[in-house]
């Protein structure tokens, strides 16, 4: 779903839909702002690149991720390679990009196999690929091995080593980790047990060091972490709470070392999938899956979140971004 968006109101305006692409799940943009890509999250799956221009987007076409059911995509910090998480079959591959924003054949796919999976879980479930702030590792996140891998990539053949792996407890489900903006710290959302942790990141090794679990502010009740969002000075963390239907507010303390829980507020919707910022962080967008809507708030200067009226109609919101 297509439609512009005023940064002073959060007022946003449906213009249309993009059709040829498979269940996108998730979006992310190239450096330079002329290409968008999508996960095809299916069986076979996929990544598809999109054009953008004034004209309107255009579909350049998709390339098979080596896995099933990939959930999430990002473009290396040079921008000429994509990097994708396959959660059903537990792995992360590298796409070349060409000049034009297109895809080039897959250059790698690496499966998790250790260590083994965490209670309940019958395989590995790569559920993010992300660079580091600095651009040195490639860390992906397991959800169903209780871990967070971290990878150099070689950048003339996209070529993926596995330098280290860190554990969290067993069951925690991790599913998306989040830095803070001086690289030396990171937050991790863990779907299974309903926490979130602070890790001490090292630039130079690539090694993650969990902390322990810390409370989402949701309570007994059933709640499942999405994600987290960290605003460009490092000071606010969000939480997006699926089941809970909220967000969590944390302030960042300690230099990116430690989060303190402010508050909770309601989402106005069903099932926060994802969140994210405008360019400018006045505003945030919640895409609620199981209510097909996107509920967009106001960020103040002290983190507090204010709805900017009722949120609009968008089907199966899994994902939103911001341009």
């Amino acid at each position: 779903m297509l439609g512009p968006y005023d940064d002073a109101t959060g007022r946003v305006t449906a213009t249309g839909t993009l059709t040829g692409v498979p269940n996108p799940s998730y979006l992310c943009l190239h450096p330079s702002g002329s290409t968008l890509y999508a996960v095809n999250e299916q069986e076979q799956g996929g990544v598809t690149a999109i054009a953008l221009s004034p004209a309107g987007p255009e579909v350049l076409g998709s390339r098979g991720t080596g896995g099933a059911g990939p959930c999430h995509l990002s473009v290396h910090p040079g921008g000429r390679w994509l990097l994708s998480a396959n959660y059903l079959s537990g792995s992360v591959a590298v796409h070349p990009v060409q000049r034009s924003g297109a895809l080039g054949e897959l250059t790698d796919v690496v499966t998790h196999s250790s260590p083994p999976p965490g209670p309940g879980q019958e395989g590995p479930h790569a559920h993010q690929i992300v660079t580091s702030p600095d651009g040195g590792h490639v860390l992906a996140v397991d959800l169903g091995n209780d871990a967070v891998y971290s990878y150099r990539l070689d950048t003339k053949a996209g070529k993926l080593t596995q330098v280290s792996y860190a554990t969290l407890r067993p069951g925690a489900g991790p599913r998306h980790l989040t830095f803070h903006p001086s690289g030396r710290f990171a937050y991790l959302a863990n779907e299974v047990d309903n926490t979130v942790v602070v890790c001490a990141y090292d630039p130079a090794s690539g090694r993650l060091v969990p902390g322990e679990p810390q409370s989402t502010g949701t309570g007994e009740g059933t709640s499942y972490p999405a994600q987290l969002l960290v605003t460009r000075e490092g000071t606010f963390a969000f939480l997006a709470n699926r089941g809970h239907n909220s967000l969590t507010r944390y302030a960042i303390e300690a230099g990116g070392a430690r989060l303190r829980l402010l508050d909770t507020v309601a989402v106005g919707g069903d099932f926060p999938r994802h969140i994210a910022f405008s360019p400018s962080q006045r505003l945030l967008f919640a895409a609620n899956q199981k209510s097909s809507s996107v509920s967009v708030f106001h960020v103040g200067p002290n983190g507090r979140l204010r709805l900017a009226g009722e949120p609009f109609a968008a089907p199966i919101a899994v994902c939103a971004l911001p341009l």
